[in-house]
């Protein structure tokens, strides 16, 4: 068993924002492996943030992001629970941090069922055609179009992009990763993204969706 030291912990800490026992619980777990004790916490918060997804949530905050010289700006409400954890500094951060994200990485869906069929249904199709004009076999091909699917709503869903500042986390776990350490619902209610001379950027308004599967 590898010594568990407090520069781990803290370490740990650090990382996911966990309290001091659960991250020396996980690090036992992991046998002192810190990437590993990552993973674990992460599942558990998750596991957490499932259960509070159908709590209401009434409070929160509009962040915004304005890109230096000014023609490119985000707005996006991030709602939760209580007004005491909306004036918390991570909750703060989070709503700033997914402003700057939705204007580096540009969703134009909150998430993938919001997406409208006709263009999941041309997705797949070009998918499979291009499977076939590269020779894949037959029976590849409902897997290849299930992975080429997953990577468009990754490009196009906010929840499923990979966080800007660390690509590791998709949007849907960094939100999942505060409801563990907040012990609130978040929930994104909207989000607009707005450049100078291209009014096709604004994201579509959306109703309030759960992060939760």
């Amino acid at each position: 068993m590898a010594e568990i030291t407090a520069q781990l912990v803290k370490e740990l800490r650090e990382r996911t924002g966990a309290g001091m026992m659960e991250c020396k619980k996980a690090l036992t777990e992991a046998n002192g492996d810190l990437a590993e004790a990552e993973v674990i916490l992460r599942k558990k918060g998750i596991a957490a943030a499932h259960k509070k997804s159908s709590r209401t949530t009434q409070q929160g905050l509009i962040a915004t992001y304005i890109h230096p010289g000014g023609q490119l700006g985000v707005l996006v409400e991030v709602n939760c629970e209580s007004d005491f954890v909306a004036r918390t500094e991570d909750f703060i951060t989070l709503t700033r941090d997914l402003a700057m994200h939705i204007a580096a990485a540009n969703p134009l869906y909150l998430r993938k069922e919001e997406v409208r069929p006709e263009l999941v249904e041309k997705e797949m199709e070009i998918a499979r055609d291009r499977a076939i004009n590269e020779g894949k076999p037959q029976r590849a091909h409902d897997a290849i179009v299930k992975g080429r699917l997953d990577k468009f709503y990754e490009e196009v869903c906010l929840l499923e992009q990979p966080f800007v500042k660390e690509s590791t986390l998709t949007i849907d776990q960094l939100i999942k990763t505060k409801i563990a350490k907040l012990g609130e619902n978040i929930t994104i209610a909207r989000f607009a993204r707005y450049k100078v001379g291209d009014g096709s950027s604004a994201a579509p308004a959306v109703s309030e969706s759960t992060v939760s599967e």
